[in-house]
């Protein structure tokens, strides 16, 4: 790709798709660069997932989303964004990773990589990055953690069947999984650093998952960890440092995610004391010309940014891009 663009968009996920519409019927010329597969977290959520709002709050360019649901489920989104993506004619390059952004004369240089290996450059007068976080889990840093019976990503319960699987983390994720896994048959134990359950989990869930423990049928270990993963068992450390073996046929370690940023090291990003960037209004970040949208910029406050409000920091992005290179050719919404 040798043409220089007006936007680089890094990340077909709901935020970047929403940016790249938005800059679609802004008369901007794009191209939206995705490691994975359209809206790729989407995809590596479980199996039967559900989310915790109403369709209308997961729409972007205006395109209503039809669910036979209160509230929209995994499939339901797959589908809707796969349709919107096709009906818009986005110019998405699935599987291209952006390996290193660069600052250039006429704006930025990005380093790509794609699926067969070779290696590419995109040239754009602004960069959006649009990534998220839910790629990027929380490494233990513990030996075993690179086994083939450990996953930082849970999917479903059906192939757990009586087997002895434990959870690391006590959020919602890992909350959902062992009632997940419980229901599905599987002997769950949960091992929680913390005194307790994070105050996070969904209001509905937490009382399930509290009752399932006090009655036994959800083994909860609190302030303890993990310290090695072995095919059979995990070792398990208490506050006082003494360790036991914990009977173990799979471990989910659902410890938590963070934006991985990597890819802009060589720019000079301001970042804020929990590890946020320096934004301004228009989620524009320190380095003039690069916005950064929805969670990506937010690696210490994952929990305040979700589709439904990080679809609106795409369009205020793509409005300041449009000031700055000037309109053209302006598409009615």
């Amino acid at each position: 790709m040798s043409a220089l663009l007006d936007v680089a968009i890094v990340g077909a996920g709901p935020v970047g798709l929403a940016a790249a519409i938005a800059c679609k019927r802004a008369g901007l010329s794009y191209v939206v660069l995705e490691k994975g597969c359209v809206v790729n977290a989407i995809f590596e959520y479980p199996t039967y997932m559900g989310f915790f709002t109403t369709a209308p709050e997961l729409e972007i360019g205006n395109h209503p989303m039809v669910t036979g649901h209160d509230k929209p489920d995994r499939r339901d989104a797959l589908m809707y964004y796969r349709l919107v993506t096709q009906r818009e004619d986005l110019k998405v390059e699935q599987y291209t990773e952006v390996t290193k952004v660069h600052a250039a004369p006429a704006g930025f240089t990005l380093e790509i990589g794609r699926r067969d290996g070779t290696p590419g450059v995109v040239e754009a007068r602004r960069v959006v990055v649009a990534t998220g976080y839910y790629d990027n889990p929380l490494i233990l840093g513990i030996p075993g953690e690179d086994s083939e019976n450990v996953s930082h990503y849970y999917t479903e319960a059906h192939p757990f069947l009586g087997l002895n699987v434990t959870v690391i983390g006590a959020g919602n994720s890992a909350a959902d999984a062992a009632l997940d896994l419980w229901r599905g048959g599987a002997k769950v134990t949960m091992v929680v650093r913390a005194p307790e359950l994070k105050s996070t989990i969904k209001y509905w869930v937490r009382p399930d998952l509290e009752n399932r423990i006090k009655e036994g049928s959800i083994a909860a270990h609190f302030n303890s960890r993990v310290v090695e993963i072995h095919p059979e068992h995990v070792r398990v450390q208490r506050e006082d440092g003494t360790t036991w073996e914990l009977p173990t046929d799979f471990t989910f370690a659902l410890t938590g995610y963070r934006p991985d940023l990597s890819f802009l090291a060589d720019l000079d990003l301001a970042t804020q004391p929990d590890e946020c960037l320096v934004l301004d209004e228009h989620y524009q970040s320190s380095v003039p010309g690069l916005f950064v949208v929805g969670s990506a910029g937010f690696a210490g406050r994952t929990n305040q940014v979700f589709i439904e409000n990080g679809r609106h920091h795409a369009l205020l992005a793509v409005a300041e891009i449009e000031q700055q290179l000037g309109a053209r050719d302006l598409r009615p919404v």
